[in-house]
């Protein structure tokens, strides 16, 4: 099965060869932690059999987050402790999109404007959270940063408990049916939070290389993009759908078709023309350059949970809501 690693080895060289010293820090690490991922380099381990002696050795793994072949681990482990806070109640997935017209600014300032996203959304939906139902709403946010091409396409997944804990901490107000948040209404205070927020990260000259006058223009001449799916109404499903959105990078080595004469292949599905499956060819190092494009700020964290579901108060107030659901503790 080809692997990122081994288009890492093949077409590295002439990636470093084409951009020598525009390449940053965090992707050169990404490159040698991945290409080492599971080889001698990293040191390893003997099996021995008690019965028949035969070895088997085993390479240790490179464990970096961007790396494909090291993510089942931590997103069970993750999803482990996740079982004890899952509500009896409806979920529903919103996904937060910033328009493309961002794309150089994040891709520049990454860790400003990706921590702006998570604030504006994140404030969103615990404001609709407490005019709508009087009381405080819990999700988790997952970040994203491509589209099935590896082109930068920002956006965040949420999961939200279909209900809030009023106020006086003394009921559970459910959703009504299949219903949520309006869409439109979600996208123009997404909006306009974000704006606000990228607005006084210019003035604080954390984003001082740009004209934010301008750009506000083009950025509020379309619509937001602000997507309220379907409700997961089983709750033994509930992880399982998170589990489709955690711990992923931006392509899995699956998708990965071939490597040669230069040209990586890969499939992608088509969501525009029937959700088709295609297949894309890119020479090998705008394959490396796309997919590095995805790296994260060291220590920047991508997935976080909010409301009923921040660390600072998750088990008393999970308690409580399981209290108020006849819920009983998890083992």
């Amino acid at each position: 099965m080809v692997e990122i690693a081994d288009i890492f080895r093949c077409y590295g060289p002439q990636y470093r060869a084409k951009y020598g010293d525009k390449i940053l820090p965090s992707h050169r690490q990404a490159m040698g932690a991945i290409v080492r991922c599971r080889t001698a380099a990293l040191g390893g381990h003997v099996d021995r059999c008690d019965q028949c002696g035969h070895e088997t050795v085993s390479y240790n793994s490179c464990r970096n987050r961007h790396c494909p072949t090291c993510q089942h681990m931590p997103r069970e482990r993750w999803l482990e402790q996740r079982k004890g806070e899952i509500l009896p109640t409806d979920y529903f997935h919103v996904v937060f999109t910033l328009p493309h017209t961002l794309n150089p600014i994040v891709l520049n300032n990454k860790k400003v404007m990706l921590a702006i996203l998570f604030k504006a959304a994140s404030q969103t939906l615990l404001t609709f959270g407490e005019k709508t139902f009087g009381g405080k709403l819990g999700f988790i946010a997952t970040l994203h940063t491509w589209d099935q091409k590896l082109n930068a396409h920002f956006h965040l997944h949420c999961l939200v408990a279909g209900g809030a804990v009023s106020s006086d901490n003394s009921r559970w107000i459910p959703c009504k049916g299949n219903y949520l948040f309006n869409a439109r209404a979600l996208s123009l205070m997404f909006r306009g939070k974000f704006m606000e927020r990228m607005k006084n990260a210019c003035q604080a000259l954390k984003l001082a290389e740009y004209d934010f006058h301008p750009l506000k223009a083009r950025l509020y001449e379309k619509p937001w993009i602000v997507d309220v799916r379907d409700p997961v109404h089983n709750q033994q499903h509930v992880l399982e759908y998170l589990a489709r959105y955690t711990h992923r990078v931006a392509i899995a080595n699956h998708r990965l078709v071939s490597f040669e004469d230069g040209e990586v292949r890969f499939r992608w599905r088509d969501y525009a023309h029937g959700n088709k499956t295609k297949i894309m060819a890119l020479a090998g190092e705008e394959f490396i350059r796309r997919f590095l494009l995805h790296t994260l700020p060291s220590g920047f964290v991508r997935i976080r949970h909010y409301g009923l579901l921040g660390n600072r108060c998750r088990h008393a107030k999970l308690a409580r809501c399981r209290t108020l659901l006849s819920q009983p503790a998890p083992e």
